[in-house]
């Protein structure tokens, strides 16, 4: 039991991704939800580039909101999700 809860902790999930995202943008003030990914892949070694798979659908809508207020991307007509 004790080794597969070992293993589940080494693999990042898409839950557990977002989740610490969450948490690390929550908690840091200064860091937005960009910096916490960035910050997440780099504590945990992952390369930024596969790192799309593990973003849930409410936290892209984070990013993307997030992006746009930031000139990132280009603005849309839709509805905006409120960041929180």
């Amino acid at each position: 039991m004790e080794k597969k809860n070992l293993l589940a902790d080494k693999f990042m999930t898409s839950a557990k991704f977002s989740q610490e995202v969450e948490k690390i943008a929550l908690t840091n003030l200064d860091m937005n939800y960009i910096d916490a990914v960035l910050h997440l892949c780099d504590i945990n070694e992952i390369e930024v580039d596969s790192v799309s798979k593990l973003i849930s659908k409410p936290l892209k809508e984070k990013l993307k909101c997030e992006a746009q207020k930031l000139n990132f991307i280009k603005k849309t007509s839709r509805a905006k999700l409120m960041l929180v």
